[in-house]
């Protein structure tokens, strides 16, 4: 039998009526003759809630503990769909992370998946139960809980369809798939059909909530089939694919915008050889992802600024590190700000297409929105600018590149 794996995010799973819906369709899917794995996230709002209280008893939580903590919104979820599928005549269980055994490094709060033993769904499958995993955990090789960061739940279905040879990996949540831009800022926004893994990669890592970037990275690299649904519509959704030669026809599919970020600034750093290394070594230890970096030319004193981003939940681990650092190489003042946006277009279209940069940034410049900071890559363009403008720059280029719907007629 095929087998395809289904995903039900936390609003998907908000309430027993809804809960009651996920297993109506995955039910529904084991009756067109598929095996069916379903994996869960935790009940909405209820990882946040968590949250909260480990740092109303720390303000800096143990992350091996916190994860012990958060971890347990799946685990409550898995047991109620399967309640929930059981209750509507149909064989099912449970698995959390450690019973399946996906297996993950230690990095707490943000773990990477490194291998999973596939054997215990198998035998489920066999018995002609749906499997319902616990999204988000796993276990380490010393026995301890572990979590794979924000939307983790995505990773976790994609590495299972994966690991699986599932034939398709769906992600259900509370839109009906991906759209050029968020829909939220611009009314125009219209929703894509297909969507290649470079474009959702990019988009992913740019400010689209939709997946999370290591789930997209995933299904790239085993060629997955990712389907993003809507649990509350028979939409037929986006398909995340291999890029295919029409797509290649369309300069710009998407434009991202993300508003989590901070800059840092460290001035007069020496220019000498292993300085940046050292910095930049230094962050990555801590688990601090580092995005846009500008370095200004040395001044006559062989000085120069050192300039990057962060996301904002880093912020304080990030200025406590550069202080420390400053003090020990010599450095200038450290200096951070927060009221920045990121504006990007994202298209495999701009591979084989001139000018589409300048035309970008003539866009923004017709709108009076000053660009602070440059980024591109082969499919993208980035520019830092101040947040105030962040929705007007989204809407401009959007109507620019010829995304907006069509108006119903």
């Amino acid at each position: 039998m095929a087998l395809i794996v289904q995903k039900y995010g936390g609003t998907s799973v908000g309430d027993p009526d809804r809960i009651r819906n996920v297993a109506r369709r995955a039910i529904a899917a084991r009756k067109q003759g598929y095996d069916v794995v379903v994996v869960v996230s935790a009940m909405s709002g209820e990882t946040n809630r968590l949250l909260k209280l480990t740092r109303e008893l720390s303000k800096r939580p143990s992350e091996r503990e916190q994860d012990v903590v958060v971890s347990s919104g799946e685990q409550v979820t898995v047991g109620l769909v399967v309640l929930a599928i059981q209750e509507q005549k149909a064989k099912a269980r449970s698995f959390l992370g450690h019973q399946v055994r996906i297996l993950t490094d230690s990095a707490f709060a943000n773990a990477r998946i490194k291998s999973i033993d596939s054997e215990r769904l198998f035998a489920s499958l066999k018995r002609k139960e749906i499997a319902v995993v616990a999204g988000f955990q796993g276990i380490d090789e010393e026995g301890n809980i572990t979590t794979l960061g924000r939307g983790g739940s995505d990773t976790t279905a994609v590495a299972l369809a994966a690991v699986l040879h599932a034939s398709a990996c769906e992600i259900y949540t509370d839109v009906d798939g991906v759209y050029t831009t968020d829909p939220r800022i611009c009314d125009r926004a219209r929703k894509l059909d297909r969507v290649a893994y470079e474009e959702m990669l990019e988009l992913a890592s740019l400010g689209s909530k939709v997946l999370q970037i290591r789930s997209v990275e995933f299904a790239m690299k085993y060629k997955v089939p990712l389907w993003v649904k809507s649990s509350f519509s028979d939409d037929s959704g986006t398909l995340i694919t291999e890029e295919d030669e029409a797509m290649e026809n369309v300069l710009v599919s998407g434009i991202a915008v993300t508003r989590d970020e901070a800059r840092f600034v460290v001035r007069n750093v020496p220019d000498k050889p292993g300085l940046a290394a050292k910095i930049f070594g230094t962050l990555a230890g801590l688990d601090i992802v580092v995005d846009v970096i500008v370095q200004t030319p040395a001044h006559d004193d062989k000085r120069t600024d050192l300039a990057f981003t962060v996301g904002r939940l880093d912020l304080e681990k990030t200025r406590d590190c550069l202080r420390k650092l400053a003090r020990q190489i010599g450095t200038g003042k450290v200096e951070h700000e927060v009221d920045i946006a990121k504006v990007s277009i994202v298209g495999v279209g701009m591979r084989n297409h001139a000018g589409v940069a300048a035309k970008m940034f003539q866009v923004l410049a017709d709108e009076g929105v000053n660009i602070r900071v440059i980024s591109t890559s082969e499919i993208k363009v980035s520019c830092l600018i101040d947040e105030k403008y962040a929705e007007l720059a989204v809407r401009a280029l959007h109507t620019a590149f010829g995304l907006d719907a069509k108006p119903a007629s």
